[in-house]
């Protein structure tokens, strides 16, 4: 009698488990957002993919141009990804991955023993940085580097 109850409360156990990845699956489900009426016609889906990919590479195209020029160029890329998103599979699975990993990086950078090296880190860096501006301007003055006669 008692591993029936055990047996049940398994299999109970299971089904909520099971019920529970339904509704993960179906919020993360893989796939198009495009709306229903464009998803049943082959010639609107094809349309719709085309401008979701022409307005995702151009977001792209821009983040690739920020990141030479004044801008938030990895920002920029990432939106034209979660553009992409929207219809393909894969930029879904890019965009997965980059959140894992982002999170991953940010609980490491929360570490206090690693928060702790980076500020020491960074205090070394500017001390040398303040040092040789220092050097610098003891030696030549307040010169731009171009104008300097040896």
């Amino acid at each position: 009698m008692n591993a029936e109850n055990d047996k049940k409360d398994v299999a109970e156990m299971v089904a909520s488990d099971s019920a529970a990845e339904d509704d993960r699956t179906a919020e993360s489900k893989l796939g198009s957002r495009a709306p229903g009426f464009i998803r049943k016609s082959g010639l609107l889906r094809l349309g719709w993919q085309v401008g979701i990919f022409v307005a995702g590479l151009a977001v792209v195209g821009a983040g690739v141009a920020m990141l030479v020029l004044p801008g938030p160029g990895w920002l920029v890329i990432f939106g034209g990804m979660a553009i992409w998103a929207t219809e393909f599979v894969w930029a879904q699975t890019v965009l997965r991955w980059t959140r894992r990993k982002v999170t991953a990086a940010a609980q490491r950078a929360l570490d206090p023993k690693v928060r702790r090296r980076n500020i020491i880190l960074a205090t070394a860096g500017l001390v040398i940085t303040a040092a040789l501006i220092g050097i610098y301007v003891w030696k030549f003055g307040i010169i731009v580097p171009w104008k300097i006669k040896w």
